[in-house]
C-alpha cells in the first residue's frame, strides 16, 4: 500500500505538474510543496504526512492534490525532520509543523490563498502533529491569531502520548514527562478553536481506535465541535486513500469542511 501511494503520487504529479517548493525555515528539510489551485483567494488544505515520525517525504503524499485543486483549494504538504535525526526529540517536528502553518498563513496571498481559510489534516503520526497544531496557543507562541486554523481532520492519530511512551516507539523517541505533557493534544483542548473531524478504521489496531474514540469524547466533553468518522472495514493504510476522492469518506468530509462540495470537483 505504501508503494501504491508513492506511485499514485507520481502519477498525480505527472497530471497536474510538480509543486512549487518553498522554504519555511532555514534548515534544509524545512520546505513546503504547494499545489496551486487555478483560482485566487482559494482555501488551503495543509496536510501533515505520517510515517511513525521517522519516515515519509512530502512528494510521496501528493495524491489528494488532484481532488483539492479540481475543487478549487490549494493543497500544501510540508517536509520536516525525522525524529531519529534530531536525537529523538518530537518537539522539533511539532515546531517545524507549526512554523510551516504560520508561514502558509502569513504568505497565503503570494500563491493565491486565503489566509482566513486554512484547514489542516494529518494521518497517523501526522494526525498527532496536526492535532498538536490545532491545540497550539498561536497568539502567544507564534504570532498569528488564535484562530489561525479554521478546521481540522485528524486521521488515525495518537492524542495521548502516555501510552505511546510504553510502546516500541520509545526505542527511537526520547519521551520524558515534559514532552508527553506538552505534545499530548488531549491535554490542551482549551486551545482548540476549530471544528474537528476525527477518523479511524475498524480494521486498525485496537489502540489507534481507542485513541480516536477517547480524543473525540474528550473534545465533546470540552464542549468543542467534533465529528467522529468510523470507516467500516478500512485499515490504517486504506483509510487515507479516501482523502483523494470527492466521494470517499475523507475526501467528502474535507471538501465540506473547506466550504466546497463533491459536485465542485471535476
Amino acid at each position: 500500500m505504501i508503494k501504491r501511494r508513492i506511485r499514485d503520487s507520481e502519477l498525480v504529479r505527472q497530471r497536474i505538474g510538480e509543486p512549487e517548493r518553498v522554504a519555511y525555515g532555514s534548515a534544509k528539510i524545512e520546505r513546503l510543496d504547494i499545489y496551486r489551485a487555478p483560482r485566487a483567494s482559494a482555501p488551503i488544505f495543509f496536510f501533515v504526512h505520517g510515517g511513525a515520525w521517522r519516515s515519509g517525504r512530502a512528494k510521496d503524499f501528493a495524491s489528494p492534490a488532484e481532488m483539492f485543486l479540481a475543487a478549487g483549494a490549494h493543497y500544501v504538504v510540508p517536509d520536516f525532520a525525522w525524529v531519529q535525526d534530531v536525537a529523538g526529540n518530537l518537539t522539533v517536528l511539532a515546531d517545524q509543523v507549526r512554523r510551516a502553518v504560520a508561514w502558509v498563513c502569513e504568505n497565503a496571498s503570494r500563491f493565491g490563498g486565503d489566509q482566513n481559510r486554512v484547514y489542516i489534516g494529518g494521518q497517523s503520526s501526522g494526525g498527532h502533529l496536526a492535532a498538536v497544531a490545532l491545540t497550539t496557543d498561536w497568539a502567544r507562541k507564534f504570532g498569528p491569531p488564535a484562530n489561525i486554523i479554521k478546521g481540522g481532520i485528524c486521521i488515525s492519530g495518537m492524542y495521548d502520548l502516555a501510552p505511546v511512551r510504553l510502546s516500541a516507539r520509545s526505542h527511537y523517541v526520547k519521551f520524558d514527562d515534559a514532552m508527553v505533557n506538552v505534545l499530548s493534544p488531549i491535554r490542551h483542548l482549551d486551545q482548540l478553536r476549530a471544528p474537528l473531524i476525527i477518523a479511524y478504521g475498524t480494521c486498525e489496531t485496537p489502540e489507534f481506535q481507542r485513541q480516536s474514540r477517547d480524543f473525540a469524547a474528550a473534545v465533546a466533553a470540552a464542549e468543542k465541535q467534533v465529528r467522529l468518522l468510523v470507516a467500516e472495514h478500512y485499515n490504517h493504510f486504506e483509510l487515507p486513500e479516501t482523502l483523494g476522492s470527492p466521494y470517499g469518506l475523507l475526501g467528502r468530509a474535507a471538501l465540506e469542511m473547506t466550504g466546497l462540495t463533491a459536485k465542485t470537483a471535476r
